[in-house]
């Protein structure tokens, strides 16, 4: 896990070193531990290390091959690096490091562009070819690593994060209206190509794009996953125990490392499972990355209507796991929220993202890579707002009988969340009525369950998570590793059909019957969705009050675009007096001007 930045100067003159080094120096946070930088003609490359296999000085990059003709800058991890190293020292080559970096570069020799097939990790590399003159710039299938990428004084420049990009007086000037006008109304980023700074872009998840003198090709998907939408068809049984291998492989590959590693822990479904699977790996196995007893990282609030103590402590309880604890508040946020946003580059839909940002603070005192359960609600239907697109779509098949019982069973276990749906949908439609200028209608649970979920991992929601995630924890040095994105789980769960996911109500159904003996059933059962969030909504009636009128009341408030400063404040006003029920459209307005405060693009 690291930092990279660099150059390709298209029109052939010289990389710009003190540039290209300005670039990785902002990337600091990424890469503590060490930095190097190669140069050679139009291209520059520099790196921040933050050290986690291979702790040697054979681990830094810039990387080479032998002849010196490939150069490498690579951040992420490939978990199945010894395999592939076997199988490229069968075939004859010859490795100076026990890094998966050089694993990369040899793969690259054997199989050229297509050795991205092989890789089971996350990354984001720029591999310079010396000999065709061509930079190779590739991101993992799901987005688990950044890549940012702009073209500015006939250069194409990229790094790990935007604000490295920034370093060049040329790039970020001004916002792109578009794409923060869509954030504002509809809670979106990280859906497309675009940022929220003109000019600046994301290479999509599973594409890679190639960087020649003169130009800088379009970049090319090199992965998919199919969504499955049949009704059903698999039998339970051998499903759940599919899921269980394949997670149990995942969690096991993403305890390599040579340095110490924990888990998040929210008490959630997700998260439990990932913990109660390390503890079966550390008993059959004892990974020395583990150590002797497994560390846990988990948030709680005095408020019980946020809290998840009671569920953290029975898998505490269940696995006999190291339980640290942290407790986010708003003198705290307020105290952090310059910070928060400097790491995040762009603005953030939720105060969510804050119980996270302290999860990894408070982690980083006791190990160097966490694991977590991103990625499974999208996958296995865990949000309760996808009952209504399965339901839409087992009627647009003409399967009535089962519609009627998935709409009994989400009435049943789901009732109260429906009608609060039903009514914030009407608030958040009044309060986009103050945003100004027009954005893209963006509609996440349009079409059937099975167009939805593809929709949600590649674009909706899953990349902008990961963005979050990404920026959290290496905003104090840490790698966050996603075993519920290995590729072969998702290919699998994408090739299930839908009733494997939701059944009458109940959401992730074949994890369910996968955890069975594992995760402690009052976990295992429970339909109350949570995970780490903070109580917004308090929180901006309470402490953070204050601090919201006076940033509504500004002049440069005022002076936006982007809004009816005035209709904003009024509202937010009867918010406080209880007049208007609470929608996050009022932090995303807060965020977005404490955003465009911070950058000023």
């Amino acid at each position: 896990m690291c930092g990279i930045a660099g150059q390709f100067a298209l029109n052939g003159d010289a990389a710009d070193a003190d540039l290209v080094r300005a670039m990785a120096e902002r990337l600091l946070h990424r890469g503590p531990d060490g930095e190097g930088s190669h140069f050679s003609g139009p291209v520059g490359l520099a790196h921040r290390r933050l050290a986690i296999i291979d702790l040697s000085d054979e681990g830094r990059q810039p990387m080479a091959n032998e002849d010196g003709s490939l150069w490498i800058v690579f951040n992420g991890e490939i978990y199945n690096y010894r395999e592939l190293r076997e199988e490229l020292l069968a075939a004859g080559h010859r490795f100076a490091s026990a890094t998966d970096t050089e694993v990369i570069l040899h793969a690259y020799e054997e199989w050229g562009r297509d050795s991205l097939d092989r890789f089971n990790g996350m990354w984001a590399f720029a591999l310079w070819d010396a000999r065709r003159r061509e930079l190779f710039c590739a991101r993992d299938r799901l987005g688990v690593k950044p890549f940012y990428y702009t073209m500015a004084g006939g250069s194409f420049l990229f790094a790990s994060e935007i604000k490295a990009l920034l370093t060049h007086p040329a790039v970020g000037g001004r916002p792109n209206d578009r794409m923060l006008s869509t954030f504002l109304a509809w809670g979106v980023a990280d859906h497309t190509a675009e940022t929220m700074y003109d000019g600046i872009f994301q290479l999509p998840p599973a594409h890679a794009v190639v960087v020649s003198e003169g130009s800088v090709g379009e970049p090319r998907r090199y992965w998919d996953v199919v969504m499955n939408g049949a009704p059903r068809g698999v039998e339970d049984g051998a499903a759940a125990q599919r899921v269980r291998d394949l997670l149990t492989d995942a969690v096991r590959l993403r305890l390599r490392s040579d340095v110490p590693v924990g888990t998040c822990l929210s008490g959630g479904i997700d998260s439990s499972t990932v913990t109660a699977l390390i503890n079966v790996l550390l008993r059959a196995e004892s990974p020395e990355s583990v150590g002797d007893r497994q560390k846990t990282f988990s948030v709680c609030f005095g408020d019980p209507r946020f809290d998840e103590s009671r569920h953290i402590d029975t898998v505490v309880a269940a696995t006999g796991v190291a339980s640290h604890r942290t407790t986010p508040d708003t003198e705290g946020l307020w105290e952090d929220i310059e910070r928060l946003l400097y790491m995040q580059d762009e603005p953030f839909a939720s105060l969510s993202i804050y119980a996270q940002y302290c999860v990894m603070r408070l982690a980083r005192d006791e190990v160097k890579v966490v694991l977590d359960g991103q990625g499974a609600d999208e996958q296995l239907g865990g949000y309760i707002a996808y009952q209504a697109p399965y339901i839409r779509g087992l009627l647009r098949c003409g399967e009535i009988l089962a519609a009627l019982r998935e709409g009994i069973g989400s009435a049943r276990h789901h009732g109260s969340f429906f009608s609060w749906a039903a009514h914030q949908s009407l608030v958040r439609s009044e309060r986009r009525g103050l945003l100004r200028g027009s954005a893209p209608e963006v509609l996440r649970y349009a079409g059937s369950l099975d167009e939805v979920l593809k929709r949600e991992v590649v674009a909706s929601n899953l990349p902008l998570l990961l963005h979050w995630e990404d920026r959290n924890s290496m905003a104090f040095s840490i790698e966050a590793r996603v075993p519920f994105l290995d590729y072969r789980l998702v290919e699998y769960l994408a090739s299930l059909p839908l009733d494997q996911k939701v059944r009458r109500g109940v959401t992730k159904y074949v994890l369910r019957r996968a955890i069975r003996g594992l995760v402690p059933d009052a976990i295992r059962c429970r339909m109350d969705k949570m995970g780490f969030v903070t109580p917004e909504e308090v929180w901006m009636k309470g402490e953070l009050a204050p601090h919201i009128l006076a940033l509504f009341s500004t002049p440069e408030f005022s002076g936006r675009p982007y809004w009816d400063a005035e209709r904003v404040l009024r509202n937010y006003r009867e918010f406080l007096d209880g007049k208007s029920p609470y929608s996050t459209e009022i932090w995303r307005v807060a965020c977005a001007e404490l955003w465009l405060r911070q950058f000023n693009p």
